[in-house]
């Protein structure tokens, strides 16, 4: 049996297929999830130096550590 992808998972794949990519687009990425829920886990993987939450001209945009 096959386990679906967990939303870090998915989090962490879409972030390494468009890096620098803004919040608004991961968030996008993940209509089945609330904002709320998308936020805590990037700030819990940016903790984890999984990701990099960084302020640019953009917006806020998230990168791979």
């Amino acid at each position: 049996m096959k386990l679906e992808p967990t939303l870090t998972d998915r989090i962490l794949e879409a972030v390494s297929e468009a890096p620098g990519c803004r919040i608004e687009d991961v968030v996008g990425n993940f209509p089945d999830f609330t904002w709320n829920q998308i936020f805590r886990e990037l700030g819990r993987l940016s903790r984890n130096r999984q990701v990099r939450l960084v302020v640019n001209r953009r917006g806020l945009t998230v990168r791979e550590s």
